[in-house]
C-alpha cells in the first residue's frame, strides 16, 4: 500500500551535546528534537530525534531522523518507528534514505514493513509517503 499525508514541524529544538574531545570539520554537527503532526493518508503525530551536519548560510548538510509516529496509516491505528536521511546542496534533496524500522509497529500496524519518502512540494509543503505492508 501507499500512503500520504503532509506535516508541520513544532518544538523544534536543539539538544546540548557534550564530547570529551570532539573532532572539528568544516560542518557543524547537532541534535534536536522535534515534534510533526499528520494530516491525509497519514493522520497522527511523531517526535523526532534528529541529527545532521549542516551550514545554515550555504544550506549544504546531511541530517538523519529517527521518528516514533502514533496514529493511522488508511485507517489503520498503531505505532512504529522509521529513520530518514539525505543530504542537500541548498536546492535538492539527494542520496536519500527511507526505511520503516522491522519489528516496530504496534496495535493494527503490528507487522508494518516498508520503506518512503519525505517531499518537499515547490510551495514548501511537506509530505511522507510511506509505501508499506502490514502482515
Amino acid at each position: 500500500m501507499i500512503t500520504e499525508g503532509t506535516f508541520t514541524v513544532s518544538g523544534f529544538a536543539g539538544v546540548p551535546i557534550e564530547q570529551e574531545r570532539p573532532v572539528v570539520t568544516a560542518l557543524g554537527v547537532g541534535v534536536a528534537t522535534m515534534e510533526k503532526t499528520y494530516a491525509g493518508g497519514v493522520e497522527g503525530r511523531s517526535t523526532t530525534l534528529f541529527t545532521s551536519a549542516f551550514d545554515p548560510e550555504s544550506g549544504i548538510g546531511t541530517y538523519v531522523a529517527m521518528e516514533s509516529f502514533e496514529g493511522s496509516l488508511d485507517g489503520r491505528a498503531g505505532t512504529f518507528n522509521f529513520v530518514h536521511a539525505a543530504s542537500t546542496t541548498g536546492t535538492d534533496r539527494s542520496a536519500e534514505h527511507f526505511l520503516i524500522v522491522p519489528s516496530s509497529g504496534t496495535g493494527n500496524l503490528a507487522g508494518i514493513v516498508g520503506s518512503g519518502a519525505l517531499v518537499v512540494d515547490a510551495d514548501g509543503t511537506h509530505r511522507m509517503r510511506f509505501d508499506y505492508t502490514v502482515d
